[in-house]
């Protein structure tokens, strides 16, 4: 029997890889994969789409956000949805070409993928190096040149014969990022339909929206329509149609599956209203914390009253109005 093939974001060592490795075991027991590094995530939605094998592909960070060109890709590809979301620690290590240390690359370049350098300017403003953005964070490593830093995971210190300059240089403990495991749209029915019969009772979908009528209340009538069924929204995003002013795709994770009567009901609602949606991800609800947010956690500024010690007279105060600029 031939094996799966798994592509990746290449080379060997990026986070991907880590999420790609994470995805073989799980899915063992339906196939044996081959892990394949490709150059750019286009590469592995065409190797997919031409049913060559599955995928991995970074979908959020907790500190950076979605990781934007790839929902935007997968909102644009013609037969891909995703099947399962696999989380890695996002650990960053710096490193040099063997024999030069930090003195000879004080003031000097130091690359990674855009979403590493935005996780590492602490690290970057202390040792005044100049960020330039890699294809990832393997990539980085491998093409590092002598006078140079790369950020990196620490597999990646053995793979590229590199010394490690400094450890964990990230500017946030407790960093993770969510990838998403896609294949083609009828396998992705297959695997979520195994899993009903498995006995999975709860499922994620992320799903985009496009109403083709815009103005005020368009959105917040679509909201409804999510809301009076009964459906626990865990993120809503938008996205602009790109080259078009003022119009917008709406991406919202949702705790249920299409297969849900409820939900069914919903998307027989929008698609008789004459709105576009589509489907992205359909995968077993992973573990979700649902803790509270701290007051310490809260950004500079803004306008908060303690709950349980309301201030009498707050709206008119100079901070309240400078705040929320009335």
């Amino acid at each position: 029997m031939a094996r799966m093939k798994l592509f990746y974001l290449g080379p060997e060592g990026t986070f991907t890889h880590q999420a790609a490795i994470t995805a073989a075991n799980r899915f063992a027991p339906l196939e044996d994969f081959d892990l394949v590094a490709l150059p750019d995530v286009p590469a592995i939605m065409q190797a997919v789409e031409s049913r060559q094998g599955w995928g991995v592909i970074a979908w959020e960070n907790n500190v950076e956000g979605y990781v934007v060109p790839n929902l935007d890709a997968l909102i644009d590809a013609t037969d891909v949805a995703g099947f399962a979301r696999v989380s890695v620690d996002v650990v960053f290590n710096a490193f040099t070409v063997r024999g030069h240390g930090i003195y000879d690359c004080t003031g000097g370049i130091v690359s990674a993928h855009a979403h590493g350098l935005a996780q590492c300017k602490r690290f970057i403003a202390e040792h005044h190096l100049k960020p330039e953005p890699s294809s990832s964070n393997a990539a980085a490593c491998r093409d590092l040149q002598p006078g140079q830093v790369a950020l990196g995971p620490s597999i990646c210190g053995e793979l590229y014969n590199l010394d490690t300059l400094a450890e964990h240089v990230q500017d946030f403990e407790g960093a993770r990022t969510e990838f998403l495991v896609i294949a083609p749209r009828d396998v992705v029915q297959d695997l979520n339909a195994r899993a009903h019969r498995n006995n999975a009772d709860d499922f994620e979908t992320i799903i985009t929206f496009i109403p083709l009528v815009t103005g005020p209340g368009v959105l917040a009538d679509l909201l409804d329509v999510l809301r009076d069924a009964g459906l626990n929204m865990t993120s809503f995003i938008s996205r602009p149609i790109k080259g078009n002013d003022g119009t917008y795709s709406f991406i919202a994770t949702l705790d249920a599956s299409p297969r849900e009567p409820k939900f069914h009901a919903v998307l027989e609602e929008i698609a008789e209203h004459g709105d576009w949606a589509k489907t992205l991800a359909v995968y077993p609800r992973r573990e979700r914390p649902s803790p509270p947010v701290d007051a310490w956690m809260l950004p500079e500024g803004g306008v908060h009253v303690d709950a349980e010690h309301p201030s009498e007279g707050w709206q008119h105060t100079e901070e309240a109005r400078r705040e929320l600029l009335w």
